[in-house]
Formats: structure tokens, sequence, C-alpha cells
């Protein structure tokens, strides 16, 4: 009769048998149903819900992304960054998603006020409208950085601007953002808003 193995190998041969088994069934098993899944039932959020124009990909719907005049030097990077009158701004922010996140400024801040007058003003002046009436997120940026969401006070209050960039009537402008408007999460959740990108998408098919 086979002399046993030792206590302390006995008890590594489990081990690795164990982590054997747990590799094979989170590490393949698992990520292979989940992504069978979600291609099958969510293919195109699994797959970045990505958005497309003419058949090029423009973006995403889950990232924001700013909508500026090209630059006169683009090499200069201390040169501001102009918006362009053709399209709906989303809400300030680089929209950089390797940098996402929040300022961390708190409401008490100075610097925040400052930034908060000075975006009322020129948002104000772009539009054309009383710097009153701008809505809070034209003047805030998301948690994120990234959202592509804006308030539907705001967008309706670019379509004027926009109409009389692109020679369309703001009617025109108003039936596109409540097309894209899109209600609270889960019904409940925040408020309703409209996805710059997708608007503006489908801004850019309109002749």
């Amino acid at each position: 009769m086979p002399k046993p193995l030792p206590t302390t190998v006995r008890t590594h041969f489990t081990a690795l048998r164990m982590l054997l088994v747990m590799t094979v069934i989170l590490g393949l098993a698992y990520p292979l149903l989940v992504t069978g899944i979600s291609q099958v039932a969510f293919s195109d959020k699994a797959n970045g819900s990505v958005v497309t124009s003419d058949g090029k990909e423009i973006g995403s719907s889950l990232l924001g992304q700013n909508y500026n005049l090209p630059k006169k030097n683009p090499d200069d990077k201390e040169e501001a960054a102009v918006p362009d009158p053709k399209w709906f701004q989303p809400r300030p922010g680089a929209y950089d998603p390797k940098a996402s996140g929040a300022s961390n400024i708190g409401p008490n801040s100075d610097d925040l006020l400052k930034a908060v007058n000075d975006r009322r003003a020129a948002i104000a002046a772009f539009d054309g409208v009383d710097p009153a009436t701008v809505p809070v997120d034209a003047v805030t940026a998301s948690g994120s950085g990234l959202d592509p969401h804006i308030s539907v006070a705001y967008a309706k209050e670019q379509a004027n601007r926009v109409a009389k960039a692109r020679s369309l009537s703001v009617d025109t402008l108003d039936k596109l953002i409540d097309q894209y408007t899109e209600g609270r999460s889960l019904g409940f959740l925040g408020q309703d808003g409209v996805n710059v990108v997708l608007l503006n998408t489908a801004l850019s098919q309109q002749k």
C-alpha cells in the first residue's frame, strides 16, 4: 500500500485544484456566459452604443462631446475653443474619457461662483437670451464630466440660435428636441433630458 502524501503536500494539491476549477468557472465560463447574454439581449449597449452618420462612427451615445469651431492654429494649446453656433452645445467640460470626474469645488467657492457667472454671461450672449433665463445645467458640468445629456430647457433655449445659423425653422428643431428627449431613469429618478450627441446627429441630416 503506497504511503500517503504529507498533509502539507495534499493541502497544496487541493488548493491547486480549487484554483484551476475556479479559474475555469470564473475566468472562462462566467465571462463567456455574460458576454453571450449581453450580445444577444443588449448588443448595442454591449458594443459601446456607437453612433454612426453616413456610415462613419462619430461617437457614442453614452459619452458627450464638444461641438466647437476649428481652431485657427491647431498647434496652439492656449487658443480658446469657440463653440459652433450651428450645433446644440453640451454642458461645460472637456469631455475627455481619459480624465472623467468632478472638480470637487464646493458651492461656497469663489472660483466656482466666478466660473458660473462668466459662463452665464457668455451663454446668454451666444444664444441671445436674458442671463436670468440660462438653465443651471448650462453653466455647471455633470458629475462625471462626460454626460451627453442636457435639460429640455437648455435645448429649447438654443433652438433659435441653431435655427438661424442653419436657416431652419424653430418648429423643426423643437420637434427634433421632443424626439430625442429621454424620460427619467426608471421613471422617477432625475429629470427629462436631451442627448446632445443623438440630437446633433439627427440635426446633421436636416436639409
